[in-house]
């Protein structure tokens, strides 16, 4: 019997040691999406879209912090087609960013499946296609990714959530733009805005009393866009994945490709209410609403139209200065106020990239730097990864801006693991601009006026070297500057790019290229088993 009971023992304590030894798996979030053309009416007159699973917008990736994403997408429309996860880091692994410097496209009637996770992220994201224009008529949707349930966030807990795409809209389809710019030609202004995809409809319904979260994206191509609710006022608590001090705003602009999370309590009286979404630096002015309804009330929305924006998050000059010491950056960890302390890192890299318009060839043209970037047939990634010789050169862009006559190339700017950059946009044109980095995050620390110099890092009105939230895009104003600092500590390919997509069509990107000597999975996951190939890529 003692035998006995000594053996039980040592198998209680295998497993119990089993136990604490093996670490449980992230949960796994499976989609199936066909993508297809479908027949769309958001300006009430037919026009063709591009519809996953028949939906427009497409489906809601709804996830919790490092949860494993595995979307298979079958291709379905007459041309090649990815989807890019706009904000999502892709930690170690640059080959499911859906962008053609990483990725060969799904070709017409195939399939392909992404497989990531959303690690040590939360936040208020979004998709879309990533190739041409494509994005115009539709394919786009939310990606939201809460916090997990052992970490705090630093606010009260919204009873529901609402999720706002906004837009502007064309009636024309997206290859009739694309020929007008393969003309040379620029688009025009957007003939409406969308609030998830209508015009006019989009209905929100609340509790008087309650407090609900709304996540609000610009998903369009071109415009920024201002955004409000009539009678309320709304509590800012994230930026594109970093949680803020909890400033109070009556409206807040929203520029191409960013994304915003705040706090709207329903105090007032229980009718509707517009929600309100108007183009910024636009003559005219675009304006769609949508409705915030009281639950119970049948009563419309009787209070004149708001007329204009009374206050704008951070986006004016003037406001990036009085407003940026009000900012914190928290990810999926607690992270307070001023405790990464990336004033004091020093910087090892500074480019400045100059945005300018050109006609190459007779055809307008958009270059970063004196080059106008052109994808070639194979994309970058899969070059470097097997040593391809003739699709790019290393360093092909000059780190500042040139005098040169604007050329056709695929810039690529070569960094190392775990280097500390500065980049500064300069923007010598009298339209607003707004980037995007892929794989990592960048504290927005300065704006200005006119053309940057190093003197400008000492003036503390400018810049803001303790707190600045960390973002992903970020808006350069009519002949300013705008500075960002990046710890670029994800292995990879990254693209940077203009979130108008006008201007990305035409080249106004460029490729950042993140290396060190080490092969580990630690720092890049290999070549996925089902990657595409294409161009001089070909499958081992």
């Amino acid at each position: 019997m003692r035998q006995a009971n000594i053996i039980w023992f040592y198998i209680g304590l295998l497993a119990l040691l089993n136990c604490i030894n093996v670490k449980a798996e992230d949960p796994y979030r499976y989609y199936t999406w066909t993508v297809t053309y479908g027949t769309i009416s958001p300006l009430g007159v037919p026009q063709r879209g591009i519809l996953i699973n028949g939906k427009f917008p497409g489906p809601t990736i709804d996830c919790d912090t490092n949860d494993n994403i595995v979307v298979n997408v079958i291709n379905k429309l007459d041309v090649p087609f990815l989807i890019t996860w706009n904000g999502i880091k892709q930690r170690r692994t640059s080959w499911q960013d859906g962008v053609l410097g990483t990725n060969c496209p799904i070709l017409p009637n195939s399939n392909w499946t992404y497989k990531f996770q959303a690690k040590d992220q939360i936040g208020t994201y979004n998709y879309f296609p990533s190739i041409g224009l494509q994005r115009a008529s539709g394919g786009f949707g939310a990606f939201n990714v809460q916090t997990r349930s052992v970490v705090a966030i630093p606010y009260p807990i919204p009873v529901e959530e609402f999720t706002l795409l906004v837009s502007d809209w064309f009636k024309a389809d997206y290859k009739v733009l694309e020929q007008k710019l393969d003309q040379g030609l620029s688009l025009p202004l957007p003939d409406a805005l969308l609030i998830n995809g209508l015009n006019k409809a989009a209905t929100f319904v609340g509790e008087k009393g309650k407090t609900y979260k709304f996540r609000v994206s610009n998903v369009g191509i071109a415009t920024s866009i201002n955004f409000r609710i009539q009678g309320h006022s709304m509590t800012l608590v994230e930026v594109e994945g970093a949680h803020t001090l909890q400033e109070v705003y009556e409206s807040l602009d929203v520029h191409p490709g960013q994304s915003v999370a705040v706090l709207v309590t329903l105090h007032a009286m229980p009718k509707d209410y517009y929600i309100v979404a108007s183009t910024r630096f636009t003559k005219p002015i675009l304006t769609t609403t949508g409705i915030l309804r009281y639950a119970g009330s049948n009563n419309p929305a009787s209070l004149p139209l708001p007329i204009g924006p009374t206050y704008h998050l951070h986006w004016s000059m003037k406001q990036a200065r009085t407003i940026r010491t009000n900012l914190t950056a928290n990810a999926a960890r607690p992270n307070p106020q001023g405790s990464y302390h990336y004033g004091t890192i020093p910087v090892v890299k500074t480019l400045i990239l100059g945005n300018t318009a050109a006609k190459i060839g007779g055809k307008l043209r958009y270059a970063v730097n004196g080059v106008s970037y052109v994808d070639p047939k194979t994309p970058l990634k899969l070059a470097d990864w097997y040593n391809i010789p003739g699709v790019f050169s290393l360093n092909s862009l000059k780190e500042k801006p040139t005098n040169s006559t604007p050329v056709l190339g695929a810039s690529v700017i070569g960094t190392e693991l775990h280097d500390f950059v500065e980049i500064v946009f300069q923007n010598p044109q009298s339209t607003v601009q707004s980037w995007h980095l892929s794989g990592s995050s960048f504290y927005v620390v300065g704006y200005g006026s006119g053309t940057w110099n190093p003197d400008l890092r000492k003036r503390k009105k400018l810049y803001n070297l303790n707190d600045a939230v960390p973002r992903h895009t970020v808006q350069v104003y009519p002949y300013s500057w705008s500075a960002v600092l990046v710890s670029l500590d994800n292995k990879g390919m990254w693209n940077l790019r203009s979130a108008i997509w006008e201007r990305r069509y035409l080249g106004q990107q460029l490729y950042i290229r993140v290396w060190n000597d080490e092969k580990s999975l630690f720092t890049e996951a290999d070549v996925p088993l089902n990657a595409l190939y294409c161009g001089l890529a070909k499958k081992p």
